[in-house]
């Protein structure tokens, strides 16, 4: 694969040495307009890399926060094509901020998984993090996905031996992402130690970039994480924001775009001053 997005970002970060926020909002929740809207402004208010959720309803991976955005967002009738339509709105305003797709293999398998890749491509996506499919399936997609160009991220968790994380980083690419706790997400806050004892372990196994996410809800934590950790991913805080600025019909209040990106630029600060105390670290 040429240099990509992701791995120009990765790049310029390490010349900074800092990490990077990684946001996750769903894609059509809580409305395709305002999801759009937050979509497009979130470089600006401090995001390094974006996280697009893909509804689908079934999310075993993730907490009732994100279930509840996927809900919100199938109810307003999003499908793989508008998700696509919505990056391919974001690109006309942004060319490099790197953009990944998170979700589920069943609607790619749907969609078909040749076509999804080479409209997803061209929309531009830089990346996908589909959650439940093993690198044993690698064949299904990452190796389908490395061979039309587009990045295909992989995930390890507490229970991930070494053995075992020899096969995932095998044909994963963009960055590995680090589940810091067992479970689904935003349920619980992760213990710094052992993830950063975890994120050494698998630095000795890949030279590619290790995202922290999982648990992750304040601007504290985010500092906290962002240490050590290559980037630092947040996304059921962020959902959260959303779901307490919408009434019961799911219409979205006159302050919810400007509290989710409020938030966000706390986030970012935070990581930004996480190694000046020791400018010595390195990414």
């Amino acid at each position: 694969m040429s240099v990509s997005r992701i791995d120009r970002k990765f790049a310029a970060l390490k010349a900074e040495n800092r990490a990077a926020l990684v946001t996750f909002t769903t894609a059509g929740d809580p409305d395709y307009d305002s999801a759009l809207r937050i979509l497009r402004a979130l470089p600006a208010a401090g995001a390094d890399i974006i996280e697009l959720g893909m509804a689908f309803s079934d999310p075993m991976a993730d907490g009732p926060a994100i279930q509840a955005a996927n809900i919100r967002a199938l109810k307003n009738g999003i499908t793989c094509g508008k998700i696509l339509q919505m990056v391919g709105e974001f690109r006309q305003q942004d060319q490099t901020t790197p953009l990944i797709l998170m979700g589920y293999y069943n609607p790619l398998y749907i969609y078909g998984v040749e076509k999804f890749l080479a409209d997803a491509l061209q929309a531009g996506v830089d990346g996908l993090i589909i959650v439940d499919l093993p690198p044993e399936e690698d064949c299904e997609l990452a190796i389908p996905a490395a061979a039309a160009g587009m990045g295909c991220i992989h995930l390890a968790t507490p229970t991930t031996d070494r053995a075992r994380l020899n096969h995932i980083v095998k044909n994963g690419s963009g960055f590995l992402y680090y589940v810091s706790i067992a479970g689904v997400t935003g349920t619980r806050v992760p213990d710094s130690r052992p993830v950063k004892a975890a994120v050494e372990m698998i630095r000795g196994h890949t030279d590619l970039p290790v995202a922290v996410g999982f648990g992750i809800k304040t601007p504290e934590t985010a500092r906290l994480f962002a240490e050590f950790a290559d980037a630092v991913v947040v996304g059921s805080a962020i959902v959260n924001i959303i779901a307490a600025n919408i009434d019961q019909e799911g219409l979205a209040n006159s302050v919810l775009e400007s509290r989710v990106l409020d938030f966000v630029a706390t986030l970012g600060r935070g990581i930004k001053q996480a190694r000046q105390a020791t400018p010595e670290s390195k990414i």
